[in-house]
């Protein structure tokens, strides 16, 4: 089994030495955890999950469609990660809280001591495949609201894209993930605070879109909508960014700092993202700082994507 040398860490990651394996599963003192794939599983069976259960359902589907890691995941890596001295990672146990496809894992293997990959749908299976040539990482199957896991469980956590999406405001999921770890790196859908007020305006428009769309389950229709949108409204507007780019205008457009250079596979998966996912919340700059009262620092990156920013305990 993938876990019979990983007995200690996961003690430490349950705060319990009360932990056996059965054949196919893991108990953890009276509860009993199935393992699938070397999945931990600890979604209660028959319990809905904190999260909206159509939720659940678009971030699986999103990431069995989108299983690939792109070669521009390397650069966002870099992008998220302008905060956090890489080295100081090496003997840390790091948790991707809602890891998707595992992407930022996959860059982070070599970093860090330990790895535990942890999201609420099926996309953890897709994370496993990715990193299956990986020792050193835990594959568990959670509600992010709901984590049976003990308190500094890891050194350091990332939740990149995932808050903004739950049921609860984003910045008080933010500190309820305080007591799991010392140092969390965070990225939050910004309100588009810096941006020209015409920013705001069709980002109404995306929001009524969204509502509507979400509702619609079936993949090849989803397939169609995530092409049509690339092609009808994301590289048009990066191609009119690139047209007024010499005059310094560029930044002035819709869509254009972050996709410009994009695959149309990496767009599609952002079409995705956006158009079919019920809840999504922005915050600002200003609401950020406001968690000040509950960190010992906050720093916010200036740079794309916005806004991320790193927190320490």
């Amino acid at each position: 089994m993938y876990y019979r040398n990983k007995i200690d860490s996961l003690q430490n990651i349950f705060g319990t030495k009360d932990l056996e394996f059965t054949p196919d599963a893991l108990r953890v003192g009276v509860r009993e955890f199935p393992i699938h794939n070397d999945v931990i599983d600890l979604t209660p069976a028959g319990e809905s999950p904190h999260f909206a259960e159509d939720i659940q359902y678009t971030f699986g589907a999103e990431w069995k469609a989108h299983s690939q890691i792109l070669p521009e995941h390397a650069k966002e890596f870099a992008q998220y990660f302008d905060l956090v001295d890489l080295s100081s990672l090496k003997e840390a146990r790091v948790c991707d809280l809602g890891c998707g496809n595992g992407r930022w894992s996959y860059f982070l293997q070599d970093h860090c001591k330990e790895l535990v990959l942890v999201d609420f749908s099926d996309a953890i299976f897709v994370a496993r495949e990715n990193l299956r040539g990986t020792a050193h990482c835990f594959f568990i199957k959670a509600d992010l609201l709901r984590l049976p896991l003990a308190k500094d469980f890891a050194d350091f956590i990332l939740c990149l894209g995932v808050l903004h999406h739950l049921p609860i405001p984003c910045l008080e999921a933010v500190r309820n993930l305080k007591k799991f770890a010392p140092r969390q790196l965070i990225f939050l859908y910004y309100a588009l605070d810096n941006r020209p007020f015409y920013f705001r305006m069709l980002l109404q428009i995306v929001h009524a879109a969204r509502k509507i769309l979400a509702r619609v389950r079936s993949p090849l229709w989803r397939t169609i909508f995530s092409y049509l949108g690339t092609v009808l409204i994301y590289l048009p507007l990066v191609g009119f960014g690139h047209l007024v780019r010499p005059f310094g205008l560029s930044r002035y457009v819709p869509l254009y700092e972050f996709y410009r250079g994009k695959s149309l596979r990496r767009i599609r998966q952002d079409v995705y993202d956006r158009f079919f996912t019920r809840i999504e919340q922005r915050v600002t700059r200003a609401q950020i700082r406001e968690l000040q009262g509950d960190f010992r620092e906050v720093r916010i990156s200036e740079d794309l994507p916005y806004w991320h920013f790193l927190l320490e305990r």
